[in-house]
């Protein structure tokens, strides 16, 4: 099955070569082009893509475009792909509700991917902005405890209502009740998604969970 992708950027140059990357995999079918959040609104109302990829830090973007598109197709999944982000840019996508997020220079390889896995239910980080979240966190040092490279690390949307769940407190009991799952199951689930991670405690998951938009930081006292 094909993803339907828009691009939404204002530079053509960025559209240009984001058309000329995607349009030679066959998986991946371009819909259509955005140079501003209300073609971009109209477009998903129209076209309904699965996968928008935006330059949110783009004159006529941002965080809310992002909220309002969701809004308008639920089933539509956003990767944020910029320049060097702030944290704040960073953590604001994140919280608008960006499945993915990428960075300009990422390699062809890794635009392809990002794509391809969030359009098949996955997010999708490369190693750069997973050092920039490194680099929000309150506690760097129990976020991520390995030495980071531009590897992308992805999360399946089981895996996400794990993290999330794990975040609010919920026992591996009530977890394995509310997902209709294996008290076992749910420990073999934090395990793998532990070493993925690279993190060895609850609390870099609930770090996790905060900078990725899993569960609202209004829950504990972080300030980011």
């Amino acid at each position: 099955m094909r993803i339907k992708t828009l691009l939404a950027d204002r530079s053509e140059l960025a559209l240009v070569g984001l058309r000329t990357i995607l349009s030679s995999v066959h998986r991946i079918a371009i819909v259509g082009e955005a140079r501003d959040a209300a073609d971009m609104h109209g477009k998903i109302a129209e076209l309904h893509p699965d996968v928008v990829l935006i330059d949110h830090t783009a004159e006529g973007f941002g965080a809310e475009a992002i909220r309002d598109g969701l809004r308008r197709s639920g089933r539509t999944k956003f990767i944020a792909i910029t320049p060097d982000p702030s944290q704040l840019a960073l953590l604001s996508a994140l919280r608008a509700g960006v499945a993915s997020y990428i960075k300009k220079d990422c390699s062809r390889k890794e635009i392809i991917d990002a794509v391809l896995h969030t359009g098949d239910g996955q997010k999708f980080f490369c190693g750069k902005i997973l050092r920039a979240i490194q680099a929000a966190s309150l506690d760097v040092d129990s976020l991520f405890d390995h030495a980071m490279d531009c590897e992308p690390i992805t999360v399946s949307d089981r895996e996400s209502e794990i993290i999330s769940l794990i975040a609010e407190g919920c026992s591996y009991t009530c977890i394995a009740d509310r997902l209709c799952l294996s008290a076992h199951t749910v420990t073999t689930h934090r395990k793998n998604i532990m070493q993925k991670l690279g993190v060895n405690n609850t609390a870099a998951l609930v770090l996790y969970a905060v900078k990725n938009g899993l569960v609202s930081p209004n829950k504990f006292l972080f300030n980011s």
